[in-house]
C-alpha cells in the first residue's frame, strides 16, 4: 500500500528544490494566470467543502484546462449524467455543483492537512504512483521543472497502460510546476495548512484499507489489467470496479459504495462472481418466517382485528411482508447491467439485501434465528428496539442529503442541508446502504420476535 508518511519526505524535498525551467516560464505564468482568473469561483467551492481555492484551480486544469462547463470529477459535460468513471453522476446546475460532489467522492471533505506534501500526494494519487518504480520524477508533477527530464533530472513517461517509455519527455507542464507560477503572481497562497491535531488521520487514510482489501479482491476476481495494491482509488481501480458492477447486476458508478464491498467480499468468500441464486435464498427464509407467522385454521394472530377495532393493513405486519414480498417476486431484476441514471427501487433493496446477508450470514450461518442478537449483548442491547427507527430515520435524512447540491447562493432549508452535506464526506455513498440494512435487520428482529412469542403484537387502532 503507498502511505503519505513514506512519501513525504520526498515531496517536501522535490517542492524545495523545484525550479521553472525558463523556456517553460511564460507558458506556466499564462496556465497560472488563467487559474486565478477563475479564483472567484474557486473559493465558493472552498466555503462549501473546506479543499482550498488554488488546489480545485489544479484539478481543474487537469481535467478539463479549466472550462467552467464540465464535471471536475471527470471533465464530462455538466448537462448530461457522466457515462465514465464515476459514472451516474449530475447532471447539474454549475460547475460549482459538480465540484463539491467530485470532492466529497475523493473523501477530500473534511480533510485538515492542505501542506505542500499532502497538496503534492493527493495530485499524484489522481494519476497512479507508477513513476516511483522507474526512478522517474512524474511529469504530472514536473512537467517543465528541472526535476523532470535531462539535462538535469531522468525522462520517461506511462505512454499507455503498464508501457513505460524511458526516452520520452512528457511536455505537459506539471500541477507543481503551475502552484509554483500561481505563488510567484498571488501572494495571499500560503501552505500552511498542517494538521492542528498530529494524531488524526485524513479521510483518504482512513479509507485506504478497505480500497487494499477490494483491490486484491478484484485481482482475486481477474480484474484484467491486474490493479495495483496501494489503497488509490485512481481510475484502473473505478474501471475494474465499474465491470464487476455491471456482471453482478449492481448499479453501475466505478465507486466502491456499501453494496459493491459487501458485493465483492462475498464473491472472493465463494471464489468467484456473486451467485445470481444468493437474493433467492433469502427470500426463501423470509417467506417461511411468513409462514410461521401466518395463522391456522382457527387461530388468531396477533394483530388481528376485532369488532370495533380496525387495524389498518399498513400496520399488520404479515400484510406489510406479503406486500413486501409480492413487490420483489414481480419485480426482481435480471442479472446485467443497471441504468446508472434511473435505479427501480428493487435494486436499492437488492443492495440492502447484499450488505445484510454480509452482516448477518458470515460463514453460512442462517440469516434467521440470530437477528436479535447478532451485534451482541452490549451493542445488542443498546439499540433494542430502535434498529429500525434508526434506520428509517437515517435512509430518509440521507437520501434528502444525497440529493441535495450543496451552492453558495442557497438560503433557508437548502443553505442549510448543502451545508450539512458538505460536511460529511460520503454521506450518501455509505450512509444509505447502512440506514437501510439497519432498518431491516429492525424488521427481521420483530418478525423474529413474534416467530418466538416474546414481543408484544402491534397495537390495534380504535
Amino acid at each position: 500500500m503507498v502511505s503519505f508518511e513514506s512519501l513525504k519526505s520526498e515531496y517536501e524535498r522535490n517542492w524545495a528544490n523545484l525550479e521553472i525551467r525558463p523556456s517553460r516560464l511564460a507558458d506556466a505564468n499564462g496556465v497560472a494566470r488563467k487559474a486565478i482568473n477563475g479564483k472567484a469561483t474557486y473559493q465558493q467551492i472552498e466555503r462549501l467543502t473546506g479543499v482550498p481555492w488554488y488546489f480545485a484551480a489544479l484539478c481543474h486544469y487537469r481535467e478539463s484546462n479549466y472550462d467552467f462547463d464540465t464535471y471536475l470529477g471527470n471533465g464530462e459535460t455538466l448537462h448530461r449524467v457522466t457515462t465514465i468513471v464515476p459514472k451516474g453522476r449530475g447532471p447539474f446546475a454549475t460547475f460549482v455543483d459538480g465540484a463539491v460532489d467530485a470532492f466529497r467522492i475523493e473523501n477530500f471533505i473534511g480533510a485538515h492537512d492542505w501542506g505542500i506534501a499532502r497538496i503534492l500526494f493527493r495530485l499524484e494519487a489522481f494519476n497512479g504512483f507508477g513513476y516511483h518504480s522507474k526512478g522517474c520524477n512524474s511529469p504530472y508533477l514536473y512537467g517543465g521543472s528541472t526535476l523532470y527530464g535531462p539535462p538535469e533530472a531522468r525522462a520517461g513517461k506511462f505512454i499507455r497502460d503498464h508501457v513505460f517509455d524511458s526516452n520520452h519527455v512528457d511536455s505537459q507542464l506539471g500541477t507543481a510546476v503551475i502552484l509554483h507560477a500561481m505563488m510567484s503572481l498571488d501572494s495571499s497562497i500560503t501552505l500552511d495548512g498542517s494538521p492542528q491535531f498530529a494524531d488524526r488521520t485524513e479521510p483518504e487514510d482512513d479509507a485506504a484499507s478497505t480500497i487494499v482489501l477490494m483491490q486484491q479482491a478484484l485481482n482475486k476476481l481477474g480484474a484484467n489489467p491486474p490493479l495495483a495494491e496501494d489503497g488509490i482509488s485512481g481510475p484502473k481501480t473505478g474501471a475494474a470496479v465499474s465491470q464487476f458492477q455491471q456482471r453482478n447486476g449492481l448499479r453501475d458508478t466505478g465507486l466502491l459504495d456499501g453494496a459493491t464491498v459487501a458485493a465483492l467480499t462475498r464473491a472472493t468468500q465463494a471464489g468467484g462472481s456473486v451467485p445470481s441464486g444468493d437474493i433467492s435464498k433469502i427470500l426463501k427464509r423470509l417467506e417461511d418466517l411468513a409462514q410461521l407467522l401466518r395463522p391456522s385454521a382457527g387461530a388468531v394472530t396477533p394483530g388481528t382485528t376485532t369488532p370495533g377495532n380496525t387495524l389498518p393493513a399498513t400496520n399488520d405486519p404479515i400484510s406489510l411482508f406479503e406486500r413486501l414480498f409480492s413487490l420483489i417476486n414481480k419485480t426482481a431484476p435480471v442479472p446485467g447491467p443497471v441504468s446508472p441514471t434511473n435505479p427501480a427501487p428493487v435494486d436499492q433493496l437488492k443492495q440492502v439485501v447484499d450488505l445484510l446477508s454480509t452482516l448477518l450470514n458470515k460463514d453460512g450461518k442462517p440469516v434467521l434465528g440470530q437477528v436479535n442478537g447478532a451485534l451482541g449483548e452490549t451493542i445488542g442491547k443498546l439499540l433494542d428496539g430502535k434498529k429500525t427507527a434508526l434506520g428509517i430515520g437515517g435512509s430518509v435524512l440521507t437520501a434528502l442529503l444525497s440529493s441535495v447540491t450543496a451552492s453558495p447562493n442557497a438560503g433557508g432549508l437548502a443553505g442549510l442541508l448543502g451545508t450539512i452535506v458538505s460536511a460529511v464526506p460520503g454521506l450518501g455513498q455509505f450512509a444509505m446502504p447502512i440506514s437501510l440494512a439497519l432498518t431491516a435487520w429492525g424488521v427481521l428482529g420483530k418478525f423474529e420476535k413474534w416467530a418466538q412469542g416474546t414481543a408484544p403484537p402491534p397495537k390495534p387502532t380504535t
